[in-house]
């Protein structure tokens, strides 16, 4: 194949992918520009368990403690506390997630190695036949230098990181679950919307009620399978991306 012919095959598949990716672009372009001078709209106020991407949560489960009662007592087998707890405990219920994350890492590693070889082999005598060895080969022959091999190699490598994470806020979540052993699924999700932006936070995952303190929250190192995400959506947000076509030729290109 040809230069020529490489080159107009490349620029065909390109105007393909541009010619496929306009109605996206176009019905993009018009929704921006339906936009413009509005602020971003929130999303309505739905149930967490019918959203496409969620599934019930199935973990290892003990055996299930029946719950008995004695006759004259206030005490029932079975029960957690002796008065009744306003802690969450049931689907539906609310409860206040303490988000405090303060992560930092710092790894440095440094790697060298070397080696050297050497090898030598030779015959001093080989029954007589090494004189006639000397008449083939050019050059002249030495049975005590038949050969001789060298070689050495060396690597070396640094890396380092060096990342701090620092998030610090309150979100209120619902019990979306209630498995077999008491623990509770939570879900919650806050948004709030400042000029053009708008800031997300999303919390998910399983916690005990014996972590759940007296006054209904919970810290977000407790909370098993934890998913905190933090973002935005806007003006700003949407200057700090690159372009769709930059994406794309930051993929196609192999440059």
């Amino acid at each position: 194949m040809s230069t020529r012919q490489f080159s107009g095959r490349r620029l065909a598949l390109l105007a393909l992918l541009a010619c496929s990716a306009a109605p996206l672009a176009a019905c993009n372009t018009a929704d921006r520009l339906s936009q413009i001078g509005k602020e971003p709209a929130l999303s309505a106020i739905d149930n967490p368990t019918t959203q496409p991407g969620y599934k019930k949560v199935s973990m290892p489960m003990p055996e299930a403690v029946p719950v008995s009662y004695a006759p004259n007592s206030l005490w029932r087998g079975g029960a957690k506390g002796f008065f009744k707890d306003p802690r969450a405990k049931q689907v539906g219920d609310l409860l206040t997630v303490k988000v405090n994350i303060a992560d930092k890492a710092e790894i440095e590693n440094a790697t060298k190695r070397s080696r050297t070889n050497a090898e030598q082999s030779g015959v001093n005598n080989l029954l007589g036949f090494e004189t006639k060895v000397a008449k083939i080969m050019p050059g002249g022959f030495d049975p005590s230098n038949l050969a001789n091999a060298s070689s050495s190699s060396s690597s070396a490598g640094e890396g380092s990181v060096d990342r701090k994470e620092t998030l610090t806020t309150n979100v209120a979540a619902v019990v979306t679950q209630v498995l077999p052993n008491g623990s509770l699924v939570i879900e919650g999700k806050q948004e709030i919307r400042v000029n053009f932006e708008i800031r997300e936070l999303i919390v998910a995952g399983i916690v005990r009620t014996e972590d759940i303190d007296a006054d209904n929250t919970i810290p977000s190192e407790k909370i098993a399978q934890a998913r905190i995400a933090y973002g935005g959506r806007g003006q700003i947000t949407d200057v700090q991306q690159p372009r769709y076509g930059q994406q794309v030729m930051d993929v196609l290109l192999p440059f």
